[in-house]
């Protein structure tokens, strides 16, 4: 089976398995999933989404981040891990799109990618989620895994992995693709011990069998 023909399956099979699959991170806002974003670097969508409501309640704007003193977003945004560092992205880029475009978040790639601290993986978020636009293809720790797992890309690097993907992922499913790797990478194609017995990707996954004959020979010495 080519790459090109298995990712045609995965896309007519994934929908099936997963048909509510959508972004994890709680927002009403294209800012609030930007901010959001940012907190989940190094970071769980749940630990994320337990800050965000009181977080959200209190910064409205990108002026309210801007002007924001370091010292009490930092506590706000504590929990969530290399907070100093959020902190100052959070400011940075608000105050980039407070300048720049009167306080609404863009809406393109480059507009975006421009904005300090902003990488394609982020942009792709906020333009795929709260715009609904498929510009590109979220390549996290999960997708990443699961598209070498499935034997779509050998690359290492996460936009050389996009490219190879957006070759194979009709552009209209580029947004629902992140989704269904990363739902299946946190359900069943665990980092570590997969369930690949149990796995309804298990025939279209060059990798799933190698995974079951190792388990099996760990079994039986």
């Amino acid at each position: 089976m080519t790459r090109s023909e298995r990712a045609n399956q995965l896309v007519e099979v994934l929908p099936q398995v997963y048909p509510g699959a959508h972004c994890e991170l709680d927002f009403k806002t294209p800012l609030q999933l930007l901010i959001a974003t940012i907190l989940s670097a190094q970071c769980t969508d749940k630990r994320v989404n337990m800050v965000t409501p009181t977080l959200f309640a209190r910064y409205r704007t990108t002026a309210d981040y801007a002007r924001a003193k370091p010292a009490e977003l930092e506590k706000a945004i504590q929990s969530t891990g290399f907070f100093r560092n959020k902190t100052k992205s959070i400011r940075a880029v608000c105050a980039a799109i407070e300048k720049k475009y009167g306080g609404e978040v863009p809406q393109t790639m480059a507009e975006l990618h421009a904005l300090p601290g902003i990488g394609r993986k982020t942009a792709n978020v906020v333009l795929g989620n709260a715009f609904h636009k498929n510009e590109g293809i979220v390549v996290d720790t999960h997708v990443m895994r699961l598209s070498q797992r499935l034997g779509l890309t050998t690359q290492q690097d996460p936009e050389k992995i996009e490219r190879d993907l957006m070759k194979l992922i009709p552009q209209k499913h580029w947004t629902n693709w992140s989704h269904w790797l990363i739902w299946h990478g946190r359900r069943r194609s665990f980092a570590r011990k997969p369930d690949c017995e149990n796995c309804e990707l298990l025939r279209l996954c060059p990798s799933g069998k190698k995974f079951i004959r190792t388990g099996e020979a760990r079994a039986s010495t």
